[in-house]
Protein backbone atom coordinates (compact mmCIF):
# COMPACT_ATOMS: atom_id res chain seq x y z
CA UNK A 1 0.00 0.00 0.00
CA UNK A 2 2.88 2.40 0.73
CA UNK A 3 4.23 1.90 -2.83
CA UNK A 4 0.78 2.54 -4.30
CA UNK A 5 0.40 5.75 -2.26
CA UNK A 6 3.88 6.90 -3.30
CA UNK A 7 3.02 6.23 -6.96
CA UNK A 8 -0.23 8.17 -6.60
CA UNK A 9 1.59 11.07 -4.95
CA UNK A 10 4.21 11.08 -7.71
CA UNK A 11 1.59 11.01 -10.46
CA UNK A 12 -0.45 13.73 -8.77
CA UNK A 13 2.68 15.87 -8.46
CA UNK A 14 3.42 15.40 -12.19
CA UNK A 15 -0.20 16.31 -12.93
CA UNK A 16 -0.05 19.43 -10.74
CA UNK A 17 3.29 20.52 -12.23
CA UNK A 18 2.14 20.08 -15.83
CA UNK A 19 1.00 23.69 -16.10
CA UNK A 20 4.41 25.00 -15.01
CA UNK A 21 6.07 22.72 -17.57
CA UNK A 22 3.81 24.02 -20.32
CA UNK A 23 4.38 27.62 -19.29
CA UNK A 24 8.14 27.06 -19.22
CA UNK A 25 7.99 25.51 -22.68
CA UNK A 26 6.41 28.67 -24.15
CA UNK A 27 8.28 31.21 -22.02
CA UNK A 28 9.73 34.08 -24.03
CA UNK A 29 7.73 33.33 -27.16
CA UNK A 30 5.97 36.15 -28.95
CA UNK A 31 2.67 35.88 -30.83
CA UNK A 32 4.38 35.02 -34.12
CA UNK A 33 6.47 32.33 -32.40
CA UNK A 34 3.32 30.69 -31.03
CA UNK A 35 2.18 30.21 -34.61
CA UNK A 36 5.18 28.05 -35.54
CA UNK A 37 4.75 24.34 -36.24
CA UNK A 38 7.06 21.50 -37.26
CA UNK A 39 5.49 21.43 -40.71
CA UNK A 40 2.32 22.39 -42.56
CA UNK A 41 0.51 19.29 -41.28
CA UNK A 42 1.37 19.81 -37.60
CA UNK A 43 -0.28 21.91 -34.95
CA UNK A 44 1.27 25.20 -33.95
CA UNK A 45 2.44 25.88 -30.42
CA UNK A 46 -0.68 28.02 -29.94
CA UNK A 47 -2.95 25.17 -31.04
CA UNK A 48 -1.16 22.73 -28.74
CA UNK A 49 -1.72 24.98 -25.71
CA UNK A 50 -5.45 25.23 -26.43
CA UNK A 51 -5.70 21.49 -27.07
CA UNK A 52 -4.12 20.68 -23.71
CA UNK A 53 -6.36 23.12 -21.83
CA UNK A 54 -9.54 21.94 -23.54
CA UNK A 55 -8.67 18.29 -22.98
CA UNK A 56 -8.16 18.96 -19.28
CA UNK A 57 -11.45 20.78 -19.15
CA UNK A 58 -13.32 17.82 -20.64
CA UNK A 59 -11.65 15.30 -18.34
CA UNK A 60 -12.38 17.47 -15.28
CA UNK A 61 -16.04 16.70 -15.90
CA UNK A 62 -15.21 12.98 -15.93
CA UNK A 63 -13.42 13.32 -12.59
CA UNK A 64 -16.25 15.23 -10.94
CA UNK A 65 -18.80 12.77 -12.33
CA UNK A 66 -16.84 9.75 -11.11
CA UNK A 67 -16.52 11.24 -7.65
CA UNK A 68 -20.23 11.93 -7.48
CA UNK A 69 -21.96 9.05 -9.26
CA UNK A 70 -20.25 5.72 -9.87
CA UNK A 71 -23.21 4.59 -12.01
CA UNK A 72 -22.83 7.44 -14.51
CA UNK A 73 -21.59 7.03 -18.06
CA UNK A 74 -19.13 9.50 -19.57
CA UNK A 75 -19.39 9.65 -23.32
CA UNK A 76 -16.64 10.81 -25.64
CA UNK A 77 -18.43 9.57 -28.73
CA UNK A 78 -19.43 13.11 -29.72
CA UNK A 79 -15.77 14.14 -29.64
CA UNK A 80 -14.62 11.17 -31.66
CA UNK A 81 -17.10 11.87 -34.44
CA UNK A 82 -14.72 14.48 -35.84
CA UNK A 83 -10.94 14.54 -36.22
CA UNK A 84 -9.09 16.65 -33.68
CA UNK A 85 -8.10 19.06 -36.43
CA UNK A 86 -11.78 19.82 -36.93
CA UNK A 87 -12.26 20.56 -33.22
CA UNK A 88 -9.22 22.83 -33.37
CA UNK A 89 -10.92 24.74 -36.19
CA UNK A 90 -14.36 24.81 -34.55
CA UNK A 91 -12.88 26.04 -31.28
CA UNK A 92 -10.63 28.57 -33.09
CA UNK A 93 -7.32 27.35 -31.70
CA UNK A 94 -5.32 29.27 -34.29
CA UNK A 95 -7.02 32.59 -33.55
CA UNK A 96 -7.17 32.71 -29.75
CA UNK A 97 -4.80 34.13 -27.18
CA UNK A 98 -3.13 31.46 -25.06
CA UNK A 99 -3.27 33.15 -21.66
CA UNK A 100 -6.97 32.49 -20.99
CA UNK A 101 -6.42 28.80 -21.79
CA UNK A 102 -3.36 28.70 -19.52
CA UNK A 103 -5.36 30.40 -16.74
CA UNK A 104 -8.16 27.85 -17.13
CA UNK A 105 -5.65 24.99 -17.08
CA UNK A 106 -3.99 26.38 -13.92
CA UNK A 107 -7.37 26.76 -12.20
CA UNK A 108 -8.63 23.33 -13.30
CA UNK A 109 -5.51 21.55 -12.10
CA UNK A 110 -5.48 23.34 -8.74
CA UNK A 111 -9.18 22.57 -8.32
CA UNK A 112 -8.83 18.89 -9.21
CA UNK A 113 -5.79 18.40 -6.95
CA UNK A 114 -7.72 19.94 -4.06
CA UNK A 115 -10.74 17.76 -4.69
CA UNK A 116 -8.65 14.59 -4.98
CA UNK A 117 -6.84 15.37 -1.74
CA UNK A 118 -10.13 16.02 0.09
CA UNK A 119 -12.26 13.10 -1.16
CA UNK A 120 -11.40 9.77 0.48
CA UNK A 121 -10.72 7.02 -2.05
CA UNK A 122 -10.94 9.44 -4.98
CA UNK A 123 -8.14 7.76 -6.90
CA UNK A 124 -10.02 4.46 -7.19
CA UNK A 125 -13.42 5.92 -8.06
CA UNK A 126 -14.57 5.03 -11.54
CA UNK A 127 -17.30 5.32 -14.14
CA UNK A 128 -17.92 3.84 -17.56
CA UNK A 129 -16.42 5.74 -20.48
CA UNK A 130 -17.97 5.36 -23.92
CA UNK A 131 -15.02 5.68 -26.29
CA UNK A 132 -15.42 6.68 -29.90
CA UNK A 133 -15.19 3.61 -32.16
CA UNK A 134 -14.07 1.38 -29.24
CA UNK A 135 -17.05 0.62 -27.04
CA UNK A 136 -17.23 1.21 -23.31
CA UNK A 137 -15.06 0.42 -20.31
CA UNK A 138 -14.84 1.33 -16.63
CA UNK A 139 -12.05 3.85 -16.01
CA UNK A 140 -10.64 5.11 -12.71
CA UNK A 141 -9.93 8.68 -11.73
CA UNK A 142 -6.31 7.71 -11.05
CA UNK A 143 -5.89 6.42 -14.61
CA UNK A 144 -7.24 9.70 -16.00
CA UNK A 145 -4.90 11.75 -13.82
CA UNK A 146 -1.94 9.69 -15.02
CA UNK A 147 -3.00 10.10 -18.67
CA UNK A 148 -3.42 13.86 -18.25
CA UNK A 149 0.01 14.16 -16.63
CA UNK A 150 1.56 12.29 -19.56
CA UNK A 151 -0.51 14.26 -22.08
CA UNK A 152 1.03 17.57 -21.03
CA UNK A 153 4.53 16.07 -20.94
CA UNK A 154 4.14 14.74 -24.49
CA UNK A 155 2.98 18.09 -25.80
CA UNK A 156 5.77 19.92 -23.97
CA UNK A 157 8.14 17.65 -25.93
CA UNK A 158 6.31 18.65 -29.13
CA UNK A 159 6.77 22.34 -28.30
CA UNK A 160 10.46 21.81 -27.58
CA UNK A 161 10.88 20.15 -30.99
CA UNK A 162 9.11 23.07 -32.68
CA UNK A 163 11.32 25.56 -30.84
CA UNK A 164 14.44 23.65 -31.84
CA UNK A 165 13.36 23.41 -35.48
CA UNK A 166 12.82 27.20 -35.62
CA UNK A 167 15.72 28.23 -33.40
CA UNK A 168 13.40 29.64 -30.76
Amino acid sequence: MADETRDQDEILERYANGVAQLEAAIAGLGPADLDKALDAESWTIRQIVHHVADGDDMWKLFIKTALGNSEAVFSLRWYGELPQTEWAERWAYARREVEPSLAALRANRRHVVGVLQAVPGAWERSIVVEWPHQGAERVTVGWVIEILASHVAGHVDDIERIRAAHGL
